[in-house]
């Protein structure tokens, strides 16, 4: 601003003081340019020189790069396999793990399936069990294992099926082999009370041997050969005869009982088996209209009866809970008053003093049989006071016919 207002030619002054201070640094730096240029020009030389350096060293850098990019590639495919192979690796060892635990799930069902095909239904329901309680539990997540949860209640209702089913066949083999069971449960019978009254027979003669000492042995030579005969029929017909077990496989009862008291239903089996076994039980009561015309129709009868109420008593003795003794004794009161009702209609038309008297001895052997299984036979032992009274009125008939036509 002094510059400017002091005096009116001072700017011009001051202009051309700058000149001349502008020239002197203009001088001076071209000294120094002067003073410099050969270093420059050296420096640009020498840049020049470095310059194809450069360029074969970024041609060296361009290469090492590209080398070390392939190279890169071969250590990151190989990186990568690497962990492929690692997750693999630890899949795989998850998997065996997964299948320790699964393997035994599919052991136990293929077991089941097994005893299911060999009819081994007891120790398939012990099986299921165990799957249940202790191997599915463990690998509930997978849908195998829901399958197999969603199917062992079905394999239940199928082992009940097809136990009952034996079942209904054992019933019906009762049906057939009650009749064959019944005879040689009387054969027994006949043979025990013959023998029991050969023994009783020498036991009489050999309390007479001191007053009869010569006869005592003739009679006991006598008794002794007729005690061995009997003791050898016995033992013939202890080779023939059979038992109940022998004719019929009671095997389907013990295992439908066994099945459904570990299913938890042994009441419902108990309830069916007693319906079903009441209902045959009305169908063995149930006489033939033409029985009173041969013996042999009543013996059929009999032989169905004790045959059904033998088999009765087995399954009283063999089972706990199936039958009881309360259930026998009802169900044997039942048929008492059917079977005296029975042979008091059908005897009555009968008019064969020899066919009452028969009948009376098959009476006879029916109350002993039974009477040996435990069932109180009293009414009928005074049924055959009837039956007495009977022979006696058919006899008198006989005899009185043939006299008229004798005395004609």
């Amino acid at each position: 601003r002094s510059v400017y207002d002091d005096q009116p030619n001072a700017h011009q002054k001051f202009m051309e003081k700058l000149d001349a201070c502008i020239r002197n640094h203009d001088r001076e730096i071209e000294k120094m340019c002067n003073f410099h240029h050969q270093g420059f020009v050296d420096a640009i030389t020498e840049l020049l020189k470095v310059r194809a350096d450069a360029e074969k060293l970024k041609v060296q850098v361009t290469d090492t790069n590209r080398r070390l990019q392939d190279a890169g590639k071969e250590v990151i495919a190989q990186t990568e396999e690497i962990v492929r192979c690692r997750v693999q690796q630890r899949n795989i060892a998850t998997v065996v793990e997964k299948l320790q635990l699964c393997l035994p799930v599919l052991e136990m069902y293929s077991k089941l399936k097994e005893q299911m095909s060999v009819k081994r239904y007891y120790s398939a329901l012990k099986t299921m069990e165990q799957l249940e309680n202790l191997y599915l539990p463990r690998v509930s997540q997978y849908r195998f294992c829901q399958i197999m949860i969603e199917n062992l209640p079905k394999l239940r209702e199928e082992i009940k099926e097809i136990s009952m089913s034996d079942l209904k066949d054992f019933l019906e083999s009762i049906r057939k082999h009650s009749d064959r069971i019944g005879e040689t449960a009387m054969k027994q019978a006949q043979l025990q009370k013959t023998f029991s009254t050969a023994l009783q027979k020498q036991n009489n003669v050999n309390y007479g041997r001191n007053i009869h000492l010569g006869r005592n042995r003739i009679l006991e030579s006598k008794n002794e050969i007729t005690l061995k005969r009997t003791f050898e029929d016995e033992d013939e017909h202890e080779e023939e005869v059979l038992t109940a077990q022998d004719l019929v496989d009671f095997s389907p009862v013990y295992r439908c009982l066994h099945i459904y008291s570990v299913l938890g239903d042994g009441e419902i089996f108990e309830n069916y088996y007693r319906k079903q076994r009441r209902k045959q039980a009305r169908l063995v009561l149930q006489p033939q209209s033409s029985m009173h015309e041969t013996v042999e129709g009543y013996r059929r009868y009999f032989s169905q009866i004790v045959g059904f109420f033998v088999v009765e008593d087995h399954i009283l003795h063999v089972t706990q809970g199936l039958v009881t003794r309360t259930y026998t004794d009802e169900l044997w009161n039942m048929a008492l008053s059917k079977i005296i009702a029975v042979l008091r209609t059908h005897s009555s038309y009968c008019s064969d003093p020899d066919l009452v008297l028969e009948l009376k001895n098959l009476i006879v052997v029916f109350a002993d049989t039974l009477q040996g299984y435990g069932f109180p036979v009293n009414r009928l032992f005074d049924l055959l006071f009837e039956i007495r009274d009977q022979y006696n009125e058919t006899l008198l008939k006989k005899w009185s016919g043939l006299f008229r036509l004798v005395y004609q």
